[in-house]
């Protein structure tokens, strides 16, 4: 089974506590490795996963708040001082480019790989990164900065041959990758053998969604809409709901809610506010809606299942 991974890097949210490390994740995607948000100490925490930096390529940052890019050029520091010469590509609202230049100048110059930054919209949902295994779509959020959260998308893959039904009609190779991708075979003599009977059905593609920071916006259920796994911020419990509204952030009820709604696989909530000290009256209240419901924390890996058709 090909990887499709989460690994929780930190969830806190801007305040630090002890807890919690600021907003970081990693998605590992058959061995590619794709960072969003960087909070300060993503890289500490990025070498407790045991992930390595030479396969990070792509850093999706949601929105220019500290608690969500201030690692980066920490990290992009560290990159040099450990020889990397492959372009690192950071996908980001137009201005952190110009924020960040005069620092990469300053603090990163001589450095031996080029630094590519990629602006886009935050109004519309758009693909941003598109290869032959994955594509990442923006998702437009709501907060008090030009904010989206990312929806990563599996491609799906060619159906898998039988090899004893491939032997038995003595198929040649190189009809095989046509038969894969839907074709019948036609033996010498004419008949016909249909693409089922030669294949087995791959798995369905796989799907990750991250929310944060935002309102709870029931606009986007249709993007969401049975995704595998959705991460959204539950900054804050119910009683606070009117906090949440106050600094465009959601309740743990709210998150819930979208997850139903959207009839998504999995939810995990995350971006806690540091008043706090426990999770689990967070997570109690999103379970009450929504059972299939988990806390992040710091280091906690996701495996993405496959799905038979």
């Amino acid at each position: 089974m090909e990887k499709f991974e989460v690994h929780i890097l930190g969830c806190g949210s801007a305040l630090p506590t002890t807890r919690h490390f600021p907003t970081s994740q990693v998605v590992n995607i058959r061995e590619k490795l794709f960072m969003i948000d960087c909070g300060e100490g993503a890289q500490m925490q990025l070498r407790r996963s045991r992930l390595k930096f030479s396969r990070l390529n792509h850093i999706f940052i949601s929105h220019l708040h500290g608690d969500h890019c201030f690692g980066l050029i920490g990290l992009i520091s560290t990159f040099s001082l450990l020889g990397r010469t492959s372009t690192l590509h950071i996908h980001a609202h137009k201005e952190l480019e110009t924020l960040m230049r005069p620092w990469l100048d300053f603090f990163c110059r001589g450095i031996n790989f080029q630094v590519e930054f990629h602006c886009f919209s935050e109004k519309t949902p758009e693909t941003i990164y598109d290869d032959r295994s994955v594509a990442v779509t923006t998702i437009p959020l709501n907060h008090r900065v030009p904010c989206v959260g990312f929806l990563f998308k599996e491609k799906p893959t060619p159906d898998h041959i039988i090899r004893e039904m491939i032997d038995f009609y003595q198929i040649p190779t190189y009809e095989l990758l046509r038969i894969k991708n839907g074709g019948d075979y036609v033996t010498p003599d004419g008949k016909v053998i249909p693409h089922g009977r030669l294949t087995t059905p791959s798995s369905e593609p796989r799907s990750y969604a991250y929310c944060s920071d935002t309102t709870c916006l029931m606009s986007n259920i249709r993007q969401l809409e049975g995704v595998d796994l959705l991460f959204h911020e539950a900054t804050f419990a119910s009683d606070n709901e009117a906090r949440a509204q106050e600094t465009f952030h959601s309740t743990a009820r709210q998150a819930a809610l979208l997850a139903q709604d959207a009839k998504v696989g999995q939810l995990i909530i995350g971006h806690f506010s540091a008043r706090y000290e426990n999770e689990n009256l967070l997570l109690k209240e999103a379970q009450s809606i929504f059972p299939n419901t988990i806390l992040a924390k710091e280091n906690l890996k996701l495996s993405i299942k496959n799905k038979p058709h």
